[in-house]
């Protein structure tokens, strides 16, 4: 009647967090659920307002390598490189 294998403790450890977190366990993953579905839903609509805005305009700036002159804007002024 040696020590507990460690299939021993990992089967008290189930069985333990079912006792002791199984509500907790059964909310996680419920939230987890609500959250695929609604990624699927948002993933299948087609007007999606927040993609075509961000597909008019670009959000940032790329600079050019190091010690290149700066461009001019449409205003005429220029960027800082």
């Amino acid at each position: 009647m040696g020590s507990f294998s460690i299939w021993h403790w990992l089967i008290l450890l189930v069985v333990v967090m079912l006792l002791f977190g199984g509500n907790k366990v059964s909310g996680l993953m419920g939230d987890f659920a609500k959250g695929i579905k609604s990624f699927k839903k948002n993933m299948a609509d087609d007007n999606d307002v927040s993609m075509e805005a961000s597909a008019e305009k670009p959000t940032g700036n790329i600079s050019g390598p190091a010690g290149a002159k700066p461009t001019p804007t449409p205003t005429g002024t220029a960027h800082p490189g």
